[in-house]
């Protein structure tokens, strides 16, 4: 099989910490999934390989078709310069657990600066969109707001508008609601249902159940750097076959 987004064998160490155990996951084109698991369960560490923030020690990870920091000479790989990874990055959009907004500049200012630094598009056109984009997450009047003057809800719809102003393929979310107070959490919920409905392939680390109940097509649940099972929602969170998923959903819930 293989899918849209292909990992294939990962295996990452940091140290004595082994944060990937072999992890091989196949993902559609317009497929939402959701990652969970205990924290240093490898979650994180996997988004970060795919956007290639991480290297992987051993394995290879394929975004429509195109390998990862790497190019193929026969049955040898040699490693990507850093001006080429950097352009398979731009097909990938990661929105993390914290904010990371540029401090300095407005909202409309920080969803701009990747397209007209990084791709060269005019500013009038980045402007534009940039305007489209907020409006999107709900924050068309907060075009001119700097990031203190904004709630963390809102500074993470920022950082959503910002990364979709790239065009990626793909979007990465890290517990992006992890950081907020429980009244902001709906809000940035919200704008990721409507994402997924928009067709764009997700994969979301998260911790909110309810929100994988609602919008992800498949359930991967992770432990010890390895997938210990994967499989449909309903079946996933509902009827777990694999005793330490039971476990885990037994504890998260109650």
């Amino acid at each position: 099989m293989s899918g849209f987004v292909s990992l294939l064998d990962l295996h990452k160490s940091f140290g004595s910490f082994k944060a990937l155990s072999g992890v091989t996951l196949h993902i559609r084109r317009s497929e939402v999934i959701c990652l969970i698991g205990a924290s240093g369960s490898g979650k994180t560490t996997l988004l970060r390989c795919i956007n290639q923030l991480v290297t992987p020690d051993q394995g290879l990870v394929i975004v429509d078709s195109e390998l990862a920091g790497f190019r193929r000479d026969g049955n040898k790989l040699h490693p990507l310069r850093e001006s080429e990874i950097a352009r398979q990055r731009l097909a990938t959009g990661m929105v993390f657990q914290r904010f990371n907004l540029f401090p300095h500049l407005t909202a409309l200012g920080n969803v701009i600066e990747g397209p007209t630094q990084v791709q060269g598009v005019p500013r009038e056109a980045a402007l534009a969109e940039a305007r489209r984009l907020l409006e999107r997450v709900g924050l068309g009047d907060k075009a001119d707001a700097y990031p203190a003057a904004l709630s963390g809800g809102q500074q993470q719809r920022v950082a959503i508008a910002r990364a979709l102003a790239m065009h990626p393929k793909l979007m990465l979310f890290d517990e992006p609601t992890s950081a907020l107070d429980p009244e902001l959490v709906g809000e940035v919920l919200a704008v990721m249902k409507e994402l997924a409905s928009s067709g764009m392939t997700m994969i979301v680390v998260t911790h909110e159940l309810g929100f994988a109940r609602e919008v992800a097509d498949r359930v991967v649940f992770m432990d010890g750097g390895s997938i210990v099972e994967v499989g449909p929602t309903a079946q996933v969170l509902g009827a777990p076959r694999e005793p330490r998923t039971r476990a885990f959903l037994s504890a998260v819930i109650s």
